[in-house]
């Protein structure tokens, strides 16, 4: 049975419109009850790695409710969150004026992540996280984040992954055929709104495409950070100086 919200086609993009349209309010309290609080620590890590220093410049695609957006700021970089989503970006504006130490260093935009709205060679860092896998093209999402990447920029990519252990990746999706979607119905009202996880993963090539995708692009120290045993990934490169 097919996904309300899934489309492969000339309709995907407006299907996940709809889709977080949907689960804006309630997605910062779903994602914390289906990861069971582990994709802080998950985006820490990609913190981590984005090494930004302050005064660089940082751009977050597909920035949702602004996680990691508004952690880039809060270490100094002049940041940009884009998001597609209206809702999605009033919540994250929301959070960014209900911090104690109001950010100025931090703009959220609405924009496409396949038709990034600046120059090339324009940031430090380019994060994206859980928002390549819901695009038409993931491929032509990395090539934007390459086309606006400085020489020595960081690319880093957070997403749900494929485990290679058939018995765990058997487990996982399990999980998110059932677990997930009741999570969804409960806390949003809406189980198709989270079933939608496991159909779009099903057409997702996940962490080893993605590292190939780096590779293709030259980026230098491409490398694949298996997070639950590959069930989510984080995808690093770095664009050549």
């Amino acid at each position: 049975m097919s996904n309300a919200f899934y489309d492969a086609g000339g309709q995907r993009a407006a299907k996940v419109n709809d889709l977080f349209a949907t689960i804006a309010r309630r997605y910062d309290l779903i994602n914390d009850l289906q990861s069971f609080g582990l994709h802080r620590l998950w985006k820490r890590r990609v913190l981590q790695l984005a090494r930004i220093k302050p005064g660089g410049r940082a751009l977050d695609l597909c920035c949702g409710t602004g996680d990691i957006a508004l952690a880039l700021a809060q270490q100094g970089a002049a940041t940009t969150g884009l998001d597609f989503s209206q809702p999605m970006l009033e919540v994250a504006a929301q959070r960014q004026r209900n911090l104690k130490s109001q950010i100025s260093n931090l703009k959220f935009i609405q924009g496409d992540a396949q038709q990034v709205p600046f120059p090339d060679g324009s940031f430090d860092v380019v994060t994206v996280g859980y928002g390549l896998r819901n695009l038409t093209s993931w491929e032509r999402g990395l090539d934007e984040m390459h086309r606006v990447a400085r020489p020595g920029a960081r690319l880093i990519v957070l997403e749900f992954g494929k485990p290679a252990n058939a018995l765990w990746r058997a487990l996982y999706f399990m999980h998110l055929r059932c677990s997930v979607p009741l999570v969804g119905l409960l806390f949003c009202g809406n189980a198709s709104a989270y079933a939608y996880i496991l159909e779009s993963l099903k057409h997702y090539p996940a962490q080893l495409a993605v590292a190939e995708k780096m590779r293709g692009l030259k980026l230098a120290n491409v490398c694949v950070i298996n997070l639950l045993g590959g069930a989510m990934a984080i995808n690093y490169g770095e664009k050549p100086k």
